[in-house]
């Protein structure tokens, strides 16, 4: 029966690209089934039947692009949960529909291409079939046997026939998701390619399109940290597209039944007493666990997969509960661990305090402060409403909400005990249950600044659930590095009421043989520091991949990237779109800004936290400063271009020669400011020569189109970070704008030979 649902998500995926291609068909060419012509005719509108021109539609359309391309990175990532480790691909999915929209904006546009990939993706998604879900999920999961990444729980599948069959699969679903995603963009690529072509002043229309998309991101962030789910994105991108097509009713209709269905698919029930809720980085799915009736604790599945239990050790509860503790003391519990080496700490530091298993543990064992710092606010509040013990109601309990490199980066308290509570351990565990397989918290440059904040005589104690013995190797060689002596390893079992876990004591050596003079706690630490482990390159904020074994790009990762670039030459062939016809001046200026702007998210990743909010800011700072070149360019229409370029360089030098601790300065508007100068500066330069090029080609469509087909491929080359580091980036992104200069230089010296050859011929005569 799996098989069976396999193969049906397989068909679903290759129809409905078929379908989206048919329909983008080269003019002219033949085709049969007319009566399905004749009835997608009745979906096809042009923009004058909208009503023509106006800046308010152009703002309209804008923003419902750039809404819908966030809510599908974030849907699509959480649902279909391969897409959350290919994190690039939704986006630049986006961006390949966008830029074949803009060179088929004067072609009719078909609802079609909208509403089938909606259905197609919602179906996929939410409908409520196991057999469904499964096959997805067995899909996603097949491409662990090419991962060379430990991030699928699955890190280590032979080679043999089966699994590389399954991989083929997996991957093949990849690249159909990708096109259906693709698919559903070219029409309001299309609509946003016309009306830019079609506005009376093209860099004051360009402004409209730039700061009515910033307005879409602002809106979906405000909706993600009201924690509303995807009904409500849906129900908003429904209400923004019903206005758009306000005037031809029969599309209007046709548009708010597909969002509807979405709103109704994304709405349906997951089973009894279980409840999903949307934070603004993750889905959580919240159910009670019980024993006889009693409710004991709950479990919270974060995008499906396991992530974490709340948890009651109090003593009134083990008294009450025997049975659950008979196979493993209540004295050895993970949780409890740390302070039979540091009893009674003044002041401790729980990274990644989560729902407050770990903040609970603190108070029982009598320490005085504790700080919890949590990057997820609705975490928090799970853990305020459902904990049993109440942690962060005790007044000795002090929460930050931040990402805990950013915290320990900028705080300056010190602390006896500092605990990383299990923090991002699922992601080994799960199916791509976090976004990011960069990790700043597990470098040698983060682990260093820890140690600063330990109070002399004080303890760090890293806790992390090791399932690859190269993932305790490396946690191993960092701490041993930082701390210059081999810590004190344990590896705690999972039993029926607790999490396991691979501990590392560190810091104060007297304390910790203080600690194993008594007889019980050192015959627990022997029989217990047997841990496999394996050697690894070691992590730094230039090469943040924990999860990654070894520099290089993983197998997988270039598979499925070959396969979506000769996706990608399909679509552009299938739509009578040649890439002979490619403006490569424009082409090479997307794929360096693509690259740009992956850096300097993760350079503000390091400096600010890696959060989503952190994302939404930084692409709204590089469209604010576009929007700051296009005002430049406005008042200086004939500005050089050469001077803009040596502006690139310049500042591009300068951020890879500025070391980022440099950004870390004791205010945090000074850090704000100068971060932004030093990184966002080749973007202000980059949107000079866009749009001077842009205005010089008449705003034509066809450059829009080439920029974001760029895009694309600089969102596939951002992998090779994975390989050479993350400065190395910027090497690449200085050889694409050199590369577009010189095409420029190129166009325009065939426009000045184009220009002389009359004049030549009227001197002849």
């Amino acid at each position: 029966m799996e098989r069976i649902w396999v193969g049906l998500v397989l068909v679903i995926g290759i129809y409905v690209n078929l379908f989206g291609l048919w329909l983008y068909r080269k003019p002219g060419e033949i085709s049969g089934w007319r009566w399905l012509q004749r009835w997608v005719a009745n979906f096809e509108f042009s923009p004058e039947a909208l009503g023509g021109f106006s800046y308010s539609r152009l703002a309209l359309i804008s923003l419902f692009g750039l809404f819908l391309e966030l809510l599908m990175i974030r849907w699509v990532s959480s649902e279909i949960t391969i897409f959350a480790y290919f994190k690039n691909f939704v986006l630049i999915a986006c961006y390949l529909g966008f830029g074949l929209g803009c060179y088929l904006s004067r072609r009719p546009i078909n609802l079609m291409a909208l509403c089938a990939p909606l259905i197609t993706l919602g179906l996929l998604c939410e409908f409520p079939s196991d057999g469904l879900r499964d096959a997805v999920r067995q899909l996603a999961g097949s491409i662990g046997a090419i991962s060379q990444v430990d991030y699928w729980g699955v890190p280590s599948l032979p080679l043999n026939i089966h699994n590389v069959a399954g991989a083929f699969s997996g991957s093949f679903f990849v690249v159909c998701v990708f096109g259906v995603i693709a698919l559903l963009f070219i029409p309001v690529g299309q609509l946003v390619g016309w009306f830019l072509e079609h506005a009376s002043d093209g860099i004051f229309g360009y402004t409209v399109n730039i700061l009515a998309s910033l307005a879409g991101i602002v809106l979906f962030t405000l909706l993600c940290f009201e924690f509303q789910p995807p009904s409500i994105w849906f129900l908003a991108a429904g209400a923004v597209a019903g206005c758009l097509l306000w005037k031809l009713p029969k599309l209007r209709w046709a548009a708010l039944a597909t969002f509807f269905l979405c709103v109704v698919l994304t709405s349906l029930s997951v089973g009894q007493d279980t409840k999903v809720y949307w934070s603004p980085y993750q889905k959580l799915t919240v159910r009670p666990e019980r024993d006889k009736g009693e409710l004991v604790g709950w479990q919270i599945r974060t995008n499906s997969t396991w992530y974490q239990q709340i948890l009651d050790l109090s003593d009134r509860f083990v008294a009450a509960h025997p049975d659950r503790f008979r196979n493993g003391a209540i004295k050895w519990n993970p949780y409890n661990l740390p302070y039979l080496f540091y009893s009674h700490p003044a002041s401790v530091l729980v990274l990644g305090s989560g729902t407050g298993n770990d903040v609970a543990a603190a108070l029982r064992n009598g320490a005085g402060d504790v700080t919890a710092v949590e990057i997820d606010p609705l975490i928090l509040q799970l853990g305020r409403k459902l904990h049993p013990e109440q942690p962060y109601s005790s007044p000795r309990v002090h929460t930050i909400l931040n990402d805990a490199r950013s915290y320990v980066q900028n705080t300056d308290q010190h602390f006896d005990l500092i605990v990383f509570s299990l923090l991002d351990s699922h992601t080994t565990s799960s199916y791509y249950s976090t976004i990011r397989i960069d990790n700043y918290v597990y470098t040698s440059e983060a682990l260093r600044r820890t140690k600063a904040l330990l109070k002399p005589g004080g303890l760090m104690i890293i806790k992390f659930a090791v399932l690859t013995p190269w993932i305790g190797g490396r946690l191993n060689e960092l701490a041993q590095a930082v701390f210059d002596n081999p810590p004190l390893r344990i590896a705690t079992a999972q039993t029926s009421y607790t999490t396991p876990g691979y501990f590392l004591i560190l810091g104060s050596q007297q304390r910790i043989a203080d600690a194993l003079k008594d007889p019980e706690l050192a015959a627990y630490v022997a029989a217990n520091s047997n841990v496999q482990t394996q050697s690894a390159a070691l992590t730094t904020d230039n090469w943040p991949y924990f999860y990654q074994h070894e520099p290089g790009i993983p197998a997988s990762v270039i598979i499925i990237s070959a396969a979506l670039i000769v996706l990608c030459c399909i679509f552009l062939g299938k739509t009578g779109t040649p890439i002979g016809s490619l403006q490569w001046h424009f082409f090479f200026l997307g794929t360096a800004f693509m690259l740009l702007e992956a850096q300097i998210v993760s350079r503000m990743a390091l400096l600010f936290g890696t959060t989503w909010v952190v994302n939404s800011i930084v692409i709204s700072g590089l469209m604010v400063v576009i929007v700051a070149a296009n005002l430049i360019v406005r008042w200086r229409p004939n500005i050089a271009v050469k001077f803009a370029y040596i502006g690139i360089f310049v500042s591009i030098l300068a951020a890879y020669a500025i070391p980022p601790e440099a950004f870390f300065l004791g205010s945090l508007w000074a850090k704000v400011v100068a971060s932004t100068c030093a990184l966002c500066l080749p973007v202000f330069f980059a949107g000079i020569v866009f749009i001077v090029s842009f205005a010089r080609q008449g705003f034509r469509s066809e450059a829009l189109g080439s920029n974001l087909l760029g895009a694309l491929l600089g969102g596939m080359l951002e992998s090779v970070s994975m390989w050479t580091g993350m400065k190395s980036i910027l090497i690449l992104v200085a050889l694409f704008y050199a590369l577009s200069w010189i095409a420029l230089l190129r166009q325009t010296s065939r426009v000045e030979e184009r220009q002389a050859i009359p004049d030549s011929g009227t001197a002849l005569v």
